[in-house]
């Protein structure tokens, strides 16, 4: 390759150097199930304008969101962001501008991360929040780290409410540490025991508000179990507009809350990017991993902004850093802070509480119409139970330009009980036709 001028040579004397016998053996973590044998089923080469047309004619095959009654959830809710969010953050000032390293030149930058924090401290009720993740999965995954330092303990608990995704990358990312990281059960009848499972080398309990189902309940009852057995409780959450409405995790004991923050500012975009958020107790504030931007006077006794704390492996050894996270989400960041500015306090609670009405409505239209809704208490999403498959259910509706929901079974696959749950959930974008389109497609397709 042009682009790679090393010899034969040169490549086989770093394989020497690191003890390797070919490119190969790098990749012996990697599960053979997931290389790939052959090159990409793709053209070699075509022109600029060629490329326009096949791509275009691919995404011609989408059906976006907002064209058609739209219910999807489980992680990925489709809000209006306001046209002010993506002006702003196009301005070359913010989208040419990269981790500031030099808090001369870069006061805009570090200053709307300090706001961008202190947004979310506020509406999670936690003491301070870092400068923002990859996304809600690495954030949790982060939190149980952080607390197995805190703690100095090696074990994991996660409940079975909490999103497969979340779950799922806390174990790859704790797969190569000493301990155990054990997810219940998933939790469809709303009976799991968590504090029951809490021992003596338990480092964190996650749970998930609104947990997977749609469900909400009182983490209070679980924050004193954890705190009288040691252990820390980690809240992980995929919908950050339910805060609006929501008692915060913080105000019900939580220590670290590891959220989802796209839901603001930033659009579907076909699965990203996302912004992951971080925020905890201030005496836990030193094992925080990522950045924090804090404010301070110069010289001349202006307020001014530094980054305060950057415990990551890019700014000390890395046997001393709190994470192997490089850099953080800031162009989506932003894009949550301007957005929640916009909204201002009464405004983010205007929609929530808009949210939960539209979820309300769509409730009762269902079981109108003869649904099973198992969720009692939620905020914008829930679950019903559908005659036959959810996934065929949902393949039909679609044919028919109405996205149901989610399948729980694509997120559970082969658990027992799972084939007929349909997770569903609404926000301010659905309207009244919408549901009625819905609840139709529902009762011809049973």
């Amino acid at each position: 390759m042009r682009y790679l001028p090393l010899t034969d040579a040169d490549r086989g004397a770093m394989m020497d150097v690191i003890g390797v016998g070919s490119v190969d053996d790098l990749y012996s973590d990697v599960p053979k199930s997931v290389h790939l044998l052959e090159p990409v089923d793709l053209p070699v080469h075509q022109g600029e304008l060629e490329v326009e047309g096949a791509l275009s004619a691919m995404a011609a095959a989408n059906v976006p969101a907002g064209s058609v009654p739209f219910f999807l959830g489980a992680g990925a809710y489709r809000h209006h962001v306001p046209a002010a969010v993506d002006y702003l953050i196009q301005r070359g000032e913010f989208l040419t501008s990269y981790t500031p390293y030099q808090p001369e030149v870069s006061q805009g930058t570090l200053q709307y991360l300090f706001e961008f924090q202190t947004q979310v401290a506020l509406i999670t009720g936690m003491d301070v929040a870092n400068a923002s993740m990859y996304d809600g999965a690495t954030s949790c995954a982060e939190a149980a780290l952080m607390a197995r330092r805190v703690t100095k303990r090696k074990n994991v608990l996660l409940s079975g409410g909490l999103h497969p995704h979340y779950a799922e990358t806390t174990d790859t990312l704790l797969k190569f540490v000493d301990g155990t990281v054990e997810t219940l059960e998933p939790d469809i009848d709303g009976m799991e025991d968590i504090t029951g499972q809490i021992g003596a080398e338990t480092a964190c309990v996650v749970v998930q508000y609104p947990d997977l189902f749609g469900r909400i309940r009182d983490l209070q009852p679980i924050a004193d179990a954890c705190h009288d057995a040691g252990a820390l409780l980690v809240v992980a959450m995929t919908e950050i507009v339910s805060l609006g409405a929501l008692k915060a995790p913080g105000d019900m004991g939580a220590d670290i809350v590891a959220a989802e923050g796209r839901s603001l500012g930033n659009l579907l975009n076909f699965g990203g990017p996302y912004v992951g958020l971080f925020a905890t107790r201030e005496k836990f504030v030193r094992q925080m991993p990522g950045q924090l931007a804090g404010e301070t006077v110069d010289t001349d006794g202006k307020r001014g902004c530094v980054l305060t704390l950057s415990t990551r492996e890019q700014h000390s050894r890395r046997e001393k850093a709190t994470s192997n996270i490089c850099t953080n989400s800031g162009l989506c960041a932003l894009a949550f802070t301007i957005h929640l500015s916009l909204l201002g306090e009464e405004g983010f609670r205007r929609l929530a509480h808009l949210n939960h009405a539209k979820a309300i409505q769509l409730a009762e239209k269902i079981e109108a119409g003869g649904g099973e809704i198992l969720t009692a208490t939620f905020f914008n999403e829930f679950t019903i139970r559908v005659s036959g498959s959810a996934a065929d259910l949902v393949d039909r509706l679609a044919a028919e330009n109405v996205l149901a929901g989610v399948p729980v079974s694509r997120l559970l696959p082969g658990r027992a009980g799972a084939e007929n749950l349909l997770l569903v959930a609404t926000t301010e974008t659905v309207t009244e036709e919408d549901m009625d389109c819905l609840c139709a497609a529902m009762q011809e397709a049973a």
